[in-house]
Parts: C-alpha cells; sequence; structure tokens
C-alpha cells in the first residue's frame, strides 16, 4: 500500500524540503539526512503514474530509463565504456549473429517475494506485442522474431535476418523494466496497459520501494530483503528522495546549501560555487566540466527552398559560431560542436570520430568561408539590406528558427545563430512557441529551421541511433503528417544502405569505415546542423552529506543514476 507523506518519521532534517527553501513548496516531510540521499532535477511536477511502460511515467525523474531503483532491467549500460553490465542477467551469449541467449542471475526476485524468472522476462518483451507501448518497434519493425524460455534462469531472443540489428536489441536489453507477470496479467485484463496509473504499490525488484509522494517530493525506501545485496552489496543510503522544485533557480540554491547530494539542474557557472569554498564537483574537474553524450541540432527543412540547396545549408553552417554557443548558452559545459554526428570526447562512440574526416570536408566557425560560398559558388549578390539574392531571384529569407519558449540554453544558442546568418547575409529570425506548438510544428514539418535533439537518449546502439533519427527517411510520413524521424524528409538510398549495414555489423574497423562513409554524407549534404553537445544528464555532486562520487578520476559508475550508473548507491560514503 502507498504511504502518504502525512506518515512522518519526526526526524530533524536538513534536506532543505521545507518551505524555508526558496521556491521548495511547504509541507514536505522530514527524514534523518545522515540516512537520505536526495537527487533534484528532472521532475518539474506531481507524479502522475507510477507505470514503467507509460508513456509518460512520473517518476523521481520522469524518464523510462531511469526507473532502475525498483525496476530493474537485464544489464546495465556503461555510456563511457560501452559495456553491458550485467544486473538481473548473468551473462549473454551470440550462439550466432541472430540467436542471442541470456542467463539470469540466482536468486532474482520481486519486492512481494515472488521469483522472477525467464517467464516473466518473455512476458515484459512480449507485452509490447500486444499493446501498443515504447518498444513495441521490437516486432514492429521486425529486430526480433520470437522469444524462446529454455527454463528458469535462461532464455534466447531471435533477431529477425532480414532486419539485423543487434545495437537496437542490446539497447533494449538495459532499458526494459522487467515486470511481475503474476501481477501485470490483471493489469492486461483491463486493456489499459500503457495507461494504468500503478500508484498505489508499484512491486518491481530493484533496491528501492516506493515509500511516499506528495506534490512536493517522492521518497523511496531501501528494500533491506533486496535479492541483489549478496552481488552488489548493501544500498548506503536508506532514503532516496526526489524533491519537485518549480525552478532552476530553488533548485540549484538547495543544492549549494547541501539539501541536495546529486544535482541535474543546469547550473550556470558552478565553479562560482568552489569558488565560494562550496564542496561540489562535476564530472571533468576543468572545462567542459560535464561529459558530452547527446547533440542537440538545427533541423533544416529540405522541403522548402531556398533550403532545398545544400550549398546554402553549408554556408549557414559556416556562419555559426559554435564557440561562443559553448560560451554562452552552455555555460562552458559542452566543448565548441564539431561537424559530425558522432560525439568526439569522453563516450563510447568516440572511437568512430575520424579527425582526418572533419577536418577535410567539415566546417567551422568562418563567416569569411560562408560569403565565399554565396558569391563564388552560389552567384548570390547582396541586396540592399544586406541580404544575399539568388541569380534566379531568390531572397535568402526570412528563415525562422525556433525552439521552445523557456528552453534558455536552446533560445540563446538559437540567438547567436541567427546573429551569425545576418552578419554574412542570411537573413535568420527566431520565434520561441509554447512547447506543444513547437512539437506539432517538428513533426508535421512545418518550420524552417528548428532545434531538436536526434536520438536524445544515449545507448549502445549509438551513433547509429542519432544517424538513422537524423537522416533514415524511410517510412517517414509527408510534410503535413506527422513524422518522429527524419523531421526534415531527408532521404538518401545510400545513407539507407549504410544505415542497414552499419546495424548489422560487429567488426569495430569496419564500423569505423561505415560511419566514415555516412559522417562524409552528412558533411556534403548538411540536412542537420550540430550546435552543440549536452550531457544525457547533468551531473553536479555536493559533498556535504555524502562523498565518493564517481568522477573522471574516479569513473567507477557513468555521470547518471540509472543504467551503470547505479553503482553508485553502493560506493557511497558518510561525509565525515
Amino acid at each position: 500500500m502507498k504511504r502518504l507523506a502525512s506518515v512522518a518519521l519526526g526526524l530533524a532534517l536538513g534536506l532543505g524540503l521545507v518551505a524555508c527553501v526558496g521556491g521548495q513548496p511547504a509541507g514536505a516531510q522530514a527524514l534523518p539526512r545522515h540516512e537520505t540521499f536526495s537527487i533534484s532535477g528532472q521532475q518539474w511536477g506531481p507524479p502522475t503514474n507510477f507505470n514503467p511502460v507509460h508513456p509518460n511515467p512520473g517518476w523521481p525523474v520522469s524518464r523510462t530509463q531511469n526507473m532502475t531503483w525498483i525496476y530493474e532491467s537485464l544489464f546495465a549500460y556503461n555510456m563511457v565504456t560501452g559495456e553491458m553490465e550485467p544486473l538481473l542477467a548473468e551473462t549473454m551469449e551470440w550462439a550466432d549473429p541472430y540467436t542471442l541467449v541470456v542467463t539470469l542471475r540466482e536468486g532474482t526476485r520481486f519486492q512481494d517475494g515472488h521469483p522472477l524468472t525467464a517467464q516473466d522476462v518473455a512476458y515484459t518483451f512480449e507485452l509490447a506485442q500486444r499493446h501498443p507501448l515504447a518498444y513495441s518497434n521490437l516486432w514492429d519493425v521486425g529486430y526480433l522474431t520470437g522469444i524462446t524460455v529454455q527454463d528458469e534462469r535462461t532464455l534466447t531472443f531471435h533477431l529477425h535476418p532480414d532486419h539485423l540489428n543487434p545495437g537496437v536489441v542490446l539497447n533494449a536489453l538495459g532499458t526494459i523494466r522487467i515486470l511481475p507477470e503474476h501481477l501485470w496479467v490483471e493489469v492486461e485484463q483491463t486493456g489499459d496497459v500503457a495507461g494504468f496509473a500503478n500508484m498505489e504499490n508499484p512491486v518491481g525488484s530493484g533496491p528501492y520501494k516506493l515509500h511516499s509522494y506528495t506534490s512536493e517530493q517522492i521518497i523511496l525506501e531501501r528494500d533491506d530483503n533486496y535479492w541483489g545485496i549478496s552481488y552488489f552489496g548493501m544500498p548506503a543510503p536508506k532514503y532516496v528522495v526526489h524533491p519537485i522544485f518549480r525552478s532552476n533557480d530553488a533548485a540549484n540554491l538547495a543544492f549549494e546549501r547541501g539539501q541536495v547530494d546529486l544535482h541535474q539542474t543546469f547550473v550556470p557557472q558552478f565553479w562560482t560555487m568552489k569558488q565560494r569554498g562550496v564542496p561540489v564537483g562535476a564530472w571533468f574537474a576543468e572545462e567542459p566540466y560535464q561529459l558530452p553524450a547527446t547533440t542537440p541540432a538545427l533541423i533544416i527543412n529540405i522541403q522548402r527552398q531556398p533550403l532545398d540547396n545544400p550549398l546554402v545549408r553549408r554556408a549557414l553552417a559556416y556562419s555559426i559560431n559554435y564557440g561562443l554557443i559553448a560560451q554562452n548558452a552552455m555555460s562552458r559545459y559542452s566543448p565548441p560542436a564539431r561537424s559530425s554526428l558522432i560525439v568526439p570526447l569522453g563516450v563510447a562512440e568516440q572511437q568512430y570520430f575520424d579527425e582526418a574526416l572533419v577536418a577535410e570536408s567539415g566546417w567551422e566557425y568562418n563567416p569569411q568561408k560562408a560569403i565565399e560560398i554565396l558569391e563564388q559558388e552560389l552567384g548570390a549578390r547582396r541586396g540592399p539590406d544586406g541580404i544575399y539574392v539568388l541569380p534566379d531571384g531568390t531572397r535568402l529569407g526570412p528563415f525562422y528558427v525556433e525552439c521552445p519558449f523557456g528552453w534558455t540554453d536552446w533560445m540563446t544558442a538559437l540567438e547567436i545563430v541567427a546573429q551569425g546568418a545576418q552578419a554574412v547575409g542570411i537573413d535568420v529570425r527566431t520565434q520561441f512557441p509554447e512547447a506543444p506548438v513547437w512539437n506539432t510544428r517538428l513533426n508535421n514539418g512545418d518550420f524552417d529551421l528548428i532545434m531538436y535533439t536526434p536520438a536524445p537518449v544515449y545507448g549502445p546502439n549509438m551513433p547509429w541511433g542519432r544517424f538513422h533519427e537524423a537522416m533514415d527517411g524511410r517510412g517517414v510520413a509527408p510534410v503535413g503528417q506527422p513524422a518522429f524521424r527524419a523531421w526534415n524528409r531527408y532521404f538518401n538510398d545510400e545513407v539507407n544502405r549504410l544505415l542497414d549495414q552499419v546495424a548489422a555489423e560487429t567488426d569495430p574497423a569496419r564500423l569505423a569505415e561505415l560511419y566514415g562513409q555516412l559522417d562524409r554524407i552528412y558533411m556534403e549534404d548538411v540536412p542537420i546542423i550540430v550546435l552543440m553537445y549536452r550531457p544525457a544528464y547533468f551531473w553536479f555532486y555536493n559533498e556535504s552529506v555524502w562523498t565518493g562520487f564517481p568522477n573522471a578520476d574516479d569513473p567507477y559508475a557513468p555521470p547518471q543514476y540509472n543504467g551503470a550508473g547505479i553503482r553508485l548507491i553502493y560506493r557511497l560514503k558518510p561525509a565525515q
């Protein structure tokens, strides 16, 4: 049963989860601070459900990949090393390119004491065959043809030979949370699996249970009977709290005061806290401080003239001051973006980044080069207003560039984009609609230039997933109808062929060659322009209460508290 937050522990706090903290709601529950681990960020409203297969789960963090606390996956992906680390599963073995055998650890069980078996795993995956869920593409696209349960601990995943993509399957093994079949068969009878709120008593296999929740915080309590203690040890915090702040400013104040231990919220110039003697840290001790993992980008509508001309798009790419975006929009938490769809620093995909190719065929901030392309290659001439006009009389703009209002780092980036374009004679103007309007325009192709992050969730199918979302136009709805990738309706037969080859390839050397070919086409066609690197999660920690956080000098866990990042709860130590 859910225990409401009116259940008092009656112990003094120090968490900052009370009304005296700026912006923090009143009535928050007191917890023993020395036993409580507080995490902020990514939860900006009260929970609405605790359903791991809901399209918008209302969790301590509201993304399905962040449910390791209560619901576990078979493996935990390490974004730094690229390894699939055992969690519920003990081993995986490829019997052949189309057959993956997974063996569970001994003694896995759910929080209600019911054994967690291979049948529960098969049930969870096959649920997406019968209901439209976030991972139904495993079956709809045909990446999987079936799952065979061999015994209580062993099952086999059968991959489709015509849609071979082991990266997508591995990603699923690290993100899909295993459900207890004995409870969810009853949910299925209601016919609304995705919409099930699951608010009363969510039962998973993880190290924490739901203790209570209000509109102000979510509290998890350690399960001292957790099956994994014999493998991983006892989690250090008895409680995990996710406070629900209404603003970044309130969250940042609580973090600086030591009332938040792990901070996943954007902090402008966090190093000023260090200068004031606050015991805070980030993944890197120096710039860029954060580990880049995702690529917010400028999506260009190549269906609209003259943006359908790759030379116009290339001129635009040279006009953008990527260093200024890193400095001002990203507050120095990002190195300047490069002309590649591969993240070049700190993550597993770095091995595929080709520095020589970028230097030869890519772009960088160079206004004079942009002007040369406009004048010498396109034959454009400046009009009396300073904006270039093509030989056929087409004026280069106005083009409207947009992102959601309130997304301040993105808004700042787009102001820099517009300023740079105007300076070289391309008329780009900003507009910042509300998020639902922006999202509709993105999906329907109703834009000139729009900012979005292709493949925002980092996993073992990177960078394939980013190329796929940015440049794979197969099956994408036409302009005017919703699309969920290739939002500019880019289509290239050679790209499609290469993507299929990459999906089926496992040899690193061959993968590097294929990714180089994809990147070269990206640089030639410029269908999107990467503007910045963002971490998968911002990683700031305050060691006032807990110490032993992972960082680049001690990377025992990646900078995230889901996936392989769950390791941190076993290594934390009370501050002396």
